[in-house]
């Protein structure tokens, strides 16, 4: 079996290449993947090369297939793996294997990752329960069950604590008031979709210093979304304000439940923790790109306030399990974290161009030949192409998300790689 992938050589290096895949085992399945997304960490992966830590020294004897956000079907299972897999299931695989080596699917194996038409899914991740079954109408969401059920660990990190008898309780808590700090990105998208059925918070602020970002953000998740659900949803700018932390604390009546950091400034985890209300909990989600970052925080609030600090990162096969049942009961839209659409000859550019991020999440459909294009810019392409002008009429018919329906066109009259 063929397989066209983007492959990692080196630092920087990317080649987009046709190759053989091996015979699958019979403990192997091979896939086909639909769609992959585009992640941050990947990103990172590309730029460090064999000094990442998931990326093997000998890439530039046996290369990597990037990518690890990949959703697809199954077109082989070998013999001894029984009933649970068949041929023409979908699935999603969860690439954190949690191995002492540190390697992962999109970063550490030869025949395996998002970036490609075709892999050889090995033992090791049946083994570890991270291929999912998958029964979503639309194979991008499936691709972004990585990312949402990152997020959604994030909300499970949380945790209260009754302080007249030390009685503990996990997650968000429910119908409080949460803030996301720099949350205008689509980590932070997805943190507003799972406030609202998903943890039933009563407020939601999200803070960011760009009002671009906000705007772009609350097209996607709307306020009017949001209040539909019950929830009383903000977009602040904080660039302008000169006290954030009084605006914020007058905002939240006092203080928030749960505060959200989604990037990795130290000032704005000293923020979080001056605006939570008593038994406060942060979450210093973001992912900082040093070993050593240093932060403060008033200890006095620790003891008396019952202040508390989490940090989370990545997720766990139950919590691909958990997002997919999300997605499947249509409780979460992960089209509202959808800003470009590609195909894989596209993908290394895009990789690269993420060196300065717009946007929010990129899908990949690496069976298409198609450009590197914004979900709001469907239109413009459109005037020259009835392909992309259908698409935009089907994505404004669903509030400007990117959806199954659009989805299932593109995949049905879009040229072939």
């Amino acid at each position: 079996m063929k397989t066209k992938a983007v492959r990692m050589y080196g630092a920087m290096d990317l080649r987009t290449e046709e190759f053989e895949l091996p015979e699958i085992t019979a403990d192997e399945v091979l896939m086909r993947v639909v769609s992959d997304s585009l992640c941050q960490s990947t990103y990172k992966a590309v730029k460090q090369g064999s000094a990442h830590k998931r990326v093997p020294e000998n890439i530039a004897e046996v290369p990597v297939i990037i990518g690890h956000e990949m959703c697809g079907e199954i077109v082989a299972v070998g013999e001894n793996l029984g009933e649970e897999w068949k041929v023409g299931q979908r699935a999603v695989v969860q690439p954190a294997l949690k191995l002492e080596s540190g390697y992962d699917p999109g970063y550490s194996y030869p025949y395996i990752g998002g970036a490609a038409t075709y892999v050889v899914v090995p033992r090791i991740v049946l083994e570890r329960g991270c291929l999912v079954h998958y029964n979503g109408d639309s194979f991008f969401k499936g691709s972004l069950v990585e990312s949402v059920g990152c997020v959604l660990r994030g909300y499970k990190g949380f945790y209260h604590t009754d302080y007249t008898n030390y009685v503990r309780t996990d997650g968000a808590k429910r119908g409080g008031r949460i803030a996301i700090l720099g949350g205008a990105g689509p980590m932070g998208i997805a943190a507003v979709e799972l406030a609202l059925d998903y943890a039933g918070c009563a407020q939601i602020v999200v803070t960011d210093l760009s009002a671009e970002r906000l705007d772009y953000a609350a097209r996607k998740s709307s306020v009017e979304n949001a209040k539909a659900h019950g929830a009383d949803l903000t977009y602040l700018d904080i660039s302008s304000i000169a006290d954030p932390v009084a605006a914020l604390l007058e905002l939240s009546d006092g203080g928030f439940d749960d505060v959200f950091v989604m990037v990795p400034v130290p000032a704005l985890f000293t923020m979080a923790e001056a605006i939570c209300r008593e038994d406060g909990c942060v979450n210093f989600f973001a992912g900082p790109a040093v070993k050593q970052l240093q932060g403060s925080l008033n200890l006095y609030r620790v003891h008396y306030d019952g202040i508390h600090v989490v940090g989370t990162a990545g997720s766990i096969p139950r919590d691909t399990v958990d997002t997919i049942g999300l997605i499947e009961e249509k409780k979460i839209n992960p089209g509202a974290i959808v800003s470009h659409i590609l195909g894989l000859n596209a993908y290394a550019d895009a990789i690269f161009a993420m060196e300065h991020p717009s946007g929010a999440k990129k899908v990949c459909y690496t069976g298409l030949d198609i450009p590197y294009i914004a979900v709001d810019e469907l239109a413009l392409w459109g005037e020259k192409d009835p392909l992309y002008k259908t698409l935009a009429e089907i994505v404004e018919a669903h509030g400007g998300l990117w959806c199954a329906e659009a989805e299932e066109y593109l995949l049905a009259n879009a040229p072939g790689i």
